[in-house]
């Protein structure tokens, strides 16, 4: 089993489902739309992320794990965050969590370009 594969095929099935949800069940108020089709948009792409940093693990460049953690703790912050705001209409109860999620997607994407010097195994 690939377990980056794995969550990256669960990670991907919930942005499209949070994205469905954002253009059907929000449609009523713009803002709290926005904010779930932004969370959609982001799992999204680090879901592919996720598909690209276990290419590089297949490679023998075993830091891209670390690239692949910080891309699921980002999606669980940033994107959580932005969920549970666009849901329950009120801020998410602990402070700074979505800009903390945000700068792991960033150390993440390092992390991964990181991952691609040296020498494969």
């Amino acid at each position: 089993m690939r377990p980056w594969v794995l969550l990256a095929g669960l990670s991907g099935m919930t942005a499209v489902g949070m994205g469905a949800y954002a253009a059907h069940g929000l449609a009523g108020d713009v803002f709290m739309q926005a904010l779930a089709e932004r969370a959609s948009h982001y799992q999204l792409v680090h879901a592919l992320a996720l598909l690209a940093a276990d290419r590089l693990i297949a490679d023998g460049r075993r830091m891209a794990h670390g690239a692949a953690g910080l891309f699921v703790i980002g999606t669980m912050l940033f994107c959580g965050s932005l969920y549970y705001k666009a849901i329950s209409g009120g801020p998410f109860p602990v402070p700074m969590v979505t800009p903390a999620g945000g700068i792991t997607f960033m150390v993440g994407w390092l992390v991964l370009a990181l991952a691609s010097f040296g020498r494969a195994k």
